[in-house]
């Protein structure tokens, strides 16, 4: 991939029209976002599949990642301490969540059960890597226990999404539409291993599967297979009442670990 050595270059990529339609002031404010690595080149409807494929994924975005990543294992033991101040009873009710005798909440990650006890320790027969932990720990300590809505909406159009919805989309949609294009029963695996349900959406999709990373959290993973002339497609939606019980930084957390939790998946059973 080609990597930009400023914001101008990406600029001269563009028809400098500030025309807005990636949500964006002026065509610059766009091109600096793309260099940052906070947005896709791909987002700018007037620039070729090709060129933005070439430069999506630069060096900026790189290094914005891998200090993302850097952030969440420190987050992780701030989220725990906070976890040894809370009322995990309250936080059961509040979530509607099963609390159990030793003074654990069990909170459902992906069907699975994901126990927490007062001093922040971890009781579960899934990997408990940091992409999942830290939405695990937000959501006990900051959802407000809003039920789904039914209302799906991409990660950009989610409070605070647009800024993270680049990154998310080579992070997050990219992989996990490769892992689908080559793992043929990808999503009747996801339905039998993960507790997805097959959904009828407004996206009218090949293939539409509900996923629960969280109780209160919701995504739908829509599937467009190739047509001729056409490639395939892959879209995640969030059910809006995320906003309500994750932060964004977490929402894109999850969608990280979820991928890293599918390629570990596929790798092992696509054979």
């Amino acid at each position: 991939m080609r990597q930009a050595s400023n914001p101008m270059e990406i600029y001269n990529l563009l028809e400098k029209t500030n025309c807005r339609k990636c949500n964006e002031k002026t065509c610059m404010a766009f091109a600096a976002a793309v260099f940052k690595g906070k947005r896709s080149l791909s987002e700018c409807p007037y620039v070729d599949p090709e060129t933005a494929a070439a430069y999506d994924g630069n060096a900026q975005q790189e290094q914005s990642d891998a200090g993302f990543r850097i952030n969440v294992n420190e987050t992780v033991e701030k989220l725990r301490e906070n976890i040894k101040n809370t009322d995990l009873a309250e936080a059961a009710q509040r979530l509607e969540a099963p609390y159990d005798d030793k003074g654990r909440i069990n909170i459902r990650v992906m069907g699975k059960d994901f126990k927490v006890d007062q001093e922040g320790r971890i009781h579960t027969q899934i990997h408990a890597n940091p992409w999942v932990t830290v939405p695990v720990f937000d959501y006990i300590l900051n959802a407000k226990g809003t039920s789904p809505t039914g209302d799906w909406v991409p990660l950009r159009e989610l409070k605070e999404g647009r800024e993270r919805a680049g990154l998310f989309e080579q992070r997050c949609v990219k992989p996990l539409k490769r892992i689908a294009d080559t793992y043929t029963d990808f999503f009747n695996d996801m339905l039998d291993v993960f507790s997805g349900t097959q959904t009828e959406t407004r996206f009218d999709a090949d293939i539409a599967v509900v996923l629960y990373p969280l109780p209160k959290a919701p995504i739908v993973i829509c599937y467009w297979e190739p047509e001729e002339g056409m490639e395939s497609n892959l879209q995640i939606f969030f059910d809006k009442c995320v906003e309500d019980n994750l932060s964004i930084h977490s929402i894109y957390t999850l969608g990280a670990g979820l991928v890293q939790m599918f390629e570990k998946f596929s790798l092992k059973h696509a054979s």
